[in-house]
Formats: structure tokens, sequence, C-alpha cells
């Protein structure tokens, strides 16, 4: 059952005050009791007192005392003998210490008070239930009127909580009752103290909620608008190739239209990646422990045609025997692929691309340098944006590739860098956190 915020504050609130309750009740029965004692303590020596000129000497000489009066007297001589005693049946000691004492009977436990009058020794003793019993009587009447405002004091505070409560009902109503599209922060006027962290926190979500439909909506225009071109180009290469009247021209216009279709292929791939790999747009998966020497190693493998067809000498310079990291092998090899396939395709021939893997101050960090022209120091950060592409460069891409190597990067945990490399062009460095 799902726990109320209502019921567990009325039922905590209920339980203070009942607890609240008993403590005033044991506190006033302590101060009851302490009156009670001082006032029949009193009492006990106001009647021996009274009896300093009229002391019995023997039992005949006083009327016989009520059974139901709770002081019981009694007289000795010095000697201890019993002269009167109002009840003969209480079994108290025979001669006590002169001034208050407390003494336990087989009756139970009583209150004595002892003073030598002439000759005689008069005892008046007190059973101490009877002022527990006052005691008590004193502290339930303090008590009762408390215990009668418990159902008055529950109805209050449901009350009040619900009050309390109608704010963050007043919320959930406002948003229930907004479309999808309305990401606008909630007012913050007039929301209490203690709800102000949730609304916060709700502004919060709203407004990351907004940045990513913004983002989405802004790589949705970028594609489509990417898209167009070479969708465009393939209509017009395939009106080319009904309009031939040769077959060489035909065998031209096909080619063309191939060529066309691996660009656009290109594209859609990149955006699939791009789009698998932003956060949330690929399934959670727990990372594996991966080599990357082993990856850097394939990378060579697979691009090492394409470096020959464009005369570029592409190697690995292996510092370390292995550089474990943790993390999603298919996407770092994505990421490994997009920085040699891009430092192969902007570095003219004959050139140089050297990739190096190392432990640099116990991380993994994988280098990947060219002799190409390079990315001036003001446009090294722009190049991660998507479909940015630098003018005057005459090798045309998607402008996906570096947008593609930083998401991977985030998810990983990694961090990439630019910077001038030693063969004269542009070094790519990624670091990886420790294992």
């Amino acid at each position: 059952m799902t726990p109320s915020i209502r019921r567990q504050l009325i039922v905590a609130l209920l339980t203070t005050i009942a607890v609240a309750v008993l403590a005033a009740s044991y506190g006033s029965y302590r101060l009851a009791r302490a009156e009670v004692d001082t006032v029949f303590d009193y009492h006990l020596k106001q009647i021996a007192l009274s009896l300093r000129d009229h002391a019995p000497q023997s039992n005949t000489q006083l009327p016989p005392v009520d059974d139901q009066l709770d002081f019981v007297i009694q007289v000795f001589t010095r000697d201890g003998s019993r002269l009167y005693a109002s009840h003969p049946h209480a079994s108290l000691p025979g001669h006590a210490q002169p001034g208050f004492s407390t003494v336990d009977t087989d009756d139970g436990r009583w209150r004595v008070y002892a003073i030598q009058l002439n000759d005689q020794v008069v005892q008046v003793a007190q059973p101490t239930r009877v002022r527990k019993e006052a005691a008590a009587t004193a502290a339930l009447r303090t008590v009762i009127p408390f215990l009668a405002l418990l159902p008055v004091l529950g109805a209050l505070i449901w009350w009040t909580v619900g009050a309390g409560l109608a704010q963050l009902d007043h919320i959930a109503r406002e948003v229930k009752s907004r479309s999808a599209a309305q990401l606008e922060p909630l007012p913050l006027a007039g929301v209490p103290v203690e709800a102000r962290p949730l609304i916060e926190a709700l502004n919060d979500l709203l407004q990351r909620r907004s940045a990513a439909l913004d983002a989405q909506r802004a790589f949705i225009a970028d594609a489509a608008h990417e898209m167009r071109t070479p969708l465009t180009a393939l209509q017009l290469q395939a009106t080319l190739i009904e309009r031939a009247d040769s077959d060489a021209d035909r065998i031209t216009a096909v080619a063309d239209l191939k060529r066309g279709l691996v660009r656009a292929s290109h594209v859609v791939q990149q955006l699939l990646t791009l789009a698998r790999e932003e956060p949330g747009g690929k399934t959670a998966q727990s990372f594996t422990r991966l080599d990357l020497v082993s990856l850097a190693g394939m990378a060579v493998a697979d691009h090492m045609l394409l470096a020959e067809s464009r005369g570029i000498d592409l190697g690995l310079e292996k510092s370390v025997a292995s550089a474990p990291a943790k993390g999603d092998a298919e996407a770092l090899r994505t990421l490994i692929a997009n920085l040699v396939e891009n430092a192969i395709r902007y570095t003219p021939g004959p050139g140089r691309v050297d990739i190096a893997v190392a432990i640099e101050g116990g991380q993994p960090l994988l280098t990947i340098a060219d002799s190409g022209p390079g990315i001036p120091a003001e446009e090294r950060e722009r190049v991660f944006d998507r479909f940015y592409r630098r003018t005057g460069v005459a090798e045309s891409g998607s402008g996906l590739g570096l947008a593609i190597v930083r998401v991977i990067a985030d998810r990983h945990g990694a961090s990439v860098e630019l910077g001038d490399s030693p063969l004269g062009g542009l070094l790519v460095c990624v670091r990886f956190p420790p294992v």
C-alpha cells in the first residue's frame, strides 16, 4: 500500500502528543505526590501534637476510631509498653524513631511520625498507598481534559495538514494539465519553502527536456538539410542516365550515381551512429574490459588499403604491450576509425599518419598524428559541432566524424584534445580514465 504523507504526519503528531501527555501525566503525578506527601506529613505532625495535653493512659480513655480513618494513632510509655492503639490490628512497629520515617510491614509501606510528649511517645502512621491514590487522582484530573481533546486535536491536525498539502495538489494539477509541448518553468511565487526544492527540481528537468527537444529538432533539421544535397544529386544523376545518348555517357552517369549513393549511405550511417551514441539514444550497456592497443591495431588493418590508395604511410607505435580500458568495444572502434579516416582523407599524399597508444599518468592515451595541413587553433573547438565543415578544404565530408568522436568520448568519460603534430599537421589526443 502506498504510504500517505497526510496519514504519516497525523500519526506522528498524535503519537508525539500522546507521548507528551503521558510524560506530563507522570510529571503531574510526581509533583502531586510531593505535594500530597508534604500535606499528609503536616497532618501526621499536627495530629501527634494535638495529643500533647490529652495523651491517653489506656484504650478506654479515648473513644474508638472509625476504621475508615486513614491514620493510625499509637501511644507508648518510655519503656515501650503500648498504652493506646486506634487500630489494634495494624502491624506497625512497637516503637518508631522520633520524627518522620517510612517502614515496611506485612500490610504494606507506612509513613510514620513519632514525638515524645512528657513521659509518653505518640506515634501517628498512615499507609503510603493512600498518598499514591490521592496523587494519582490529582494527576488524572489534570490529564483527563487533554485526553478528551485528542480527537479534537486529531481533527484539527487533519485539516491543518490537508491545508498545507493543498499546495502540492495544486502543483500536481498544474503539471497534469500541461501538454507535452508546454515546458515553461513552474512559477515559484507563493510556493512554500518545503515545496520549493521539488519545484526547482521539476523546473530543472523541464529545462533539460526543452534543451533536449531543441537539440533534437536542430539535429533533424540539419540532417534533412544535409541529406537534401546528395538526394538532389542522385535525382540529377538518374536523369542523366535516362538522357544518355551513348554507352559511354551512360557508363559515366552510372559511375557518378554510384559515388552519390556511397556518399548518401555514408551520411546516413554517420547519422545513425550519432543518434545511437547520443545520451538516451542507446540502450545502456555495461562496459567491458578491453585493450586499446588491440583496437588501434584493428583500425590500422581496416584502413591500410585506403591509406595506400592515397599514398599515406599509416603505422602504429606501441609504447606498451597493452593499454587496458573499460568501455563499449564497438563504439570505441568507431571513435578510432573516424579519427584515422579523417587523418587519411585530409592528409595529402605522399603523407604520414602515426597512431600511438601509451600509458601516461596511469591513464590510457591514444594519439593520432598526421602530416596534413592541420586545423587553426581558433577552429579546433568548432570542428566538433555537427555538420561543421571548414571553408577552403577540398575534401568533402558529412561534418559528423568529430561530433561522433566527442559524443563517444563523453560517454566513456574520456577527453579529446586537438593540438599541433610533430609531423606538421594535426595531433589528436584521447585520454581515457584509469581502469
